[in-house]
């Protein structure tokens, strides 16, 4: 099959590296030239485990090109997915200029009937408005041109967002027509043979679907977020209250896990994003409103603990801090709760060393470059150098290196035994047993004055 995808950012570039690991010829589009230049020489612009030799694979066997040229990458295209950015407007609106303007487009390119995919997370009606821009172009060069619109939202999570392609929990398909489902049922059905996936709605419904996943595992957090810090003020240890919730089987455990507030490109702006579509309805998201409050003051826990223990003055302190992404296995800091605390450190006189696995040139733009220059901060090539002189350990993202770490020579390089724990990785009981200080997320604290 001939697919072209439109958009190289990460649910593109993955989507479409995906497809062509089922023989499919895709056509990636782009206008930033310069992103596809770097592609074709095998730069992948996102860190995506897995995704790099998929990329060489499927462009040495020529079933992976790159181009800005739209006309071109329409030639032969049996689908067409939709895959641009809709960043959040200043009014939590999800800006559909993108989508919309990739839809002109091949209203003006469009050869030959296509099944026009829209895989970018957008707002109930997006479809309709898609088709009506298509169908307004086609009409304005006098062509007369058969096509469908659907909706496939993806259900990504970066870091594991091939194995989630390639082994799917579900593909959402949105359509009210025979003829696309029958197509979208076909290009599907390599990566769901196990077992039926495939769950068709119509168009907004499956806008929706979105949306509504999305919110859900943010009210997962939040509310676990909320629960954590009562455990703080009640001297009860939220693990022991996870584990006796998720054990039953109307809750689990999935999402469950209290920590310094959730990030990313897909629930703060997704949350936002349904809000205001509450809002548009005169109808008022109490509860998605109160998960996105939570959130944004749970980015300031960290902050205020470090804060209390050094009794308001971080003047002259330092913090080594393991992790800066939003999540382990990506170097994606968009929302991320490290830019939060950072910028609190620094603006309360601290001086803060850093370190990521993998973020360390996304973190080197995120932040100030004077900061950089002039020693407020360090983002450091090697885990332990952070600690060194530091005034305590500050663990902001849960990757697997730093589950385990030596303790002895992280309570040899602070100044003090001193952990903050934003994930909850540690035990607390063995680590006061080493001579550490330890405060975590509900996890019966050293006593904060």
């Amino acid at each position: 099959m001939h697919i072209t995808v439109i958009g190289t950012g990460y649910v593109g570039l993955v989507t479409g590296t995906c497809f062509t690991e089922m023989g499919n010829h895709v056509t990636c589009v782009d206008t930033d030239e310069a992103k596809l230049t770097r592609l074709q020489n095998g730069i992948i612009p996102i860190y995506e485990p897995g995704l790099e030799p998929m990329v060489e694979s499927a462009m040495a066997n020529g079933l992976l090109r790159f181009t800005t040229d739209l006309a071109d990458g329409l030639q032969r295209a049996e689908y067409v997915f939709i895959a641009v950015g809709t960043p959040p407007g200043e009014d939590g609106s999800a800006d559909l200029q993108y989508v919309l303007a990739a839809a002109r487009s091949i209203g003006q390119h469009l050869q030959q009937y296509a099944v026009i995919v829209d895989k970018s997370t957008v707002p109930v009606g997006t479809a309709e408005l898609v088709r009506q821009t298509i169908a307004e172009e086609l009409a304005a060069r006098g062509a007369d041109i058969e096509f469908d619109v659907v909706s496939n939202p993806e259900f990504l999570k970066e870091g594991a967002a091939v194995n989630d392609f390639m082994r799917p929990d579900r593909v959402v398909i949105g359509t009210e027509s025979e003829r696309a489902r029958e197509r979208m049922a076909a290009l599907y059905a390599p990566y769901v043979r196990a077992s039926d996936r495939l769950i068709f709605m119509g168009t907004r419904d499956a806008e929706m679907t979105k949306y509504a996943a999305n919110a859900m595992l943010a009210t997962r957090i939040s509310f676990m977020n909320e629960i954590a810090n009562l455990c703080d003020q009640l001297e009860v240890d939220v693990e022991n209250v996870r584990k006796g919730i998720g054990s039953d089987s109307r809750i689990g455990y999935a999402f469950l896990y209290p920590g310094c507030g959730y990030g990313g490109s897909c629930f703060p702006k997704d949350v936002k994003a349904l809000v205001h579509l509450s809002k548009q309805q005169s109808f008022m998201p109490a509860l998605l409103e109160a998960v996105e409050e939570r959130n944004e003051k749970q980015k300031h826990v960290l902050f205020e603990k470090i804060s209390r223990y050094f009794g308001g003055d971080l003047s002259g302190r330092r913090f080594g801090i393991w992790g800066l992404a939003f999540k382990p296995e990506t170097d994606d800091m968009r929302e991320a709760p490290s830019i939060v605390l950072i910028n609190a450190l620094i603006a309360a006189g601290a001086i803060v060393a850093a370190y990521d696995p993998v973020a360390t040139e996304t973190a080197a733009r995120e932040f100030p470059a004077e900061w950089l220059e002039d020693g407020r901060l360090t983002i450091n090539k090697y885990q332990y150098d952070v600690l060194k002189d530091a005034d305590a350990l500050v663990l902001v993202t849960e990757w697997k290196r730093f589950r385990q770490p030596d303790f002895g020579a992280v309570k040899e390089l602070l100044r003090q035994p001193l952990i903050f724990d934003g994930r909850n990785q540690y035990d607390p009981d063995r680590l006061r047993e080493r001579g550490f200080t330890y405060f975590g997320i509900g996890r019966r604290n050293a006593v904060l004055s």
